[in-house]
């Protein structure tokens, strides 16, 4: 089962009919417990950062988020679901997050307006490339997918960025380490490019 975490954060239940929509088992859970025995978990959500880590703090499903993971069974995180897998954001640099990917979360540097919202594309990394659950998406041209955010990952170990964007900077939107995969942009509003990611993520056995 597919557990979609329910952290008191925007953007779930469409996340939740992508998923449905690609033929998969999932659920939405407010509950630790029904997070923790996941076979397979999804982070979503659009909000401030620290009022969503002291959610899951409070909550106590950060702690479920991290023995899923520490389990070794597949974990995403989808725009401040990503965010919430760093240990420090600008956002709220006095709130931390998971701790689960390398790197921290900073405000776009650009003179170009921010919030970035729209299409954008994604390059593949060589890591991308060889990346079990991402490389199919890299078969072709590169594609598009949806972005709404004024913060991003930064310092991201090189091979850990399986896919970077440009908004008047490079940034990494597709990562991962390990079980654990992150994107910036929305799959569930990326079409047919988000939802063969989200697919591929359904499937991934790391």
């Amino acid at each position: 089962m597919i557990v979609v975490v329910d952290y008191g954060v925007n953007n779930l239940a469409s996340v939740v009919r992508a998923l449905g929509a690609t033929g998969h088992e999932v659920t939405l859970s407010p509950d630790p417990e029904v997070v923790g025995r996941a076979s397979r978990v999804v982070m979503p959500g659009v909000g401030h950062f620290k009022q969503a880590a002291e959610n899951l703090g409070r909550s106590g499903l950060g702690d479920a988020v991290r023995e899923v993971s520490a389990s070794g069974r597949p974990v995403l995180g989808i725009c401040l679901g990503l965010q919430l897998f760093f240990a420090r954001s600008e956002e709220a640099p006095d709130v931390p997050g998971l701790g689960l990917l390398a790197g921290e979360v900073v405000k776009f540097r650009t003179d170009l307006h921010v919030p970035h919202v729209g299409w954008a594309r994604v390059d593949p990394t060589p890591a991308g490339k060889r990346h079990a659950a991402a490389a199919a998406l890299f078969e072709g041209e590169p594609p598009f997918f949806y972005h709404v955010h004024s913060y991003h990952p930064d310092a991201v170990p090189e091979a850990d960025v399986l896919g970077t964007a440009d908004y008047g900077e490079v940034f990494p939107t597709l990562v991962g380490h390990g079980n654990v995969l992150g994107a910036q942009f929305h799959p569930e509003k990326s079409q047919k490019a988000g939802l063969a990611l989200l697919d591929a993520f359904a499937r991934w056995n790391p």
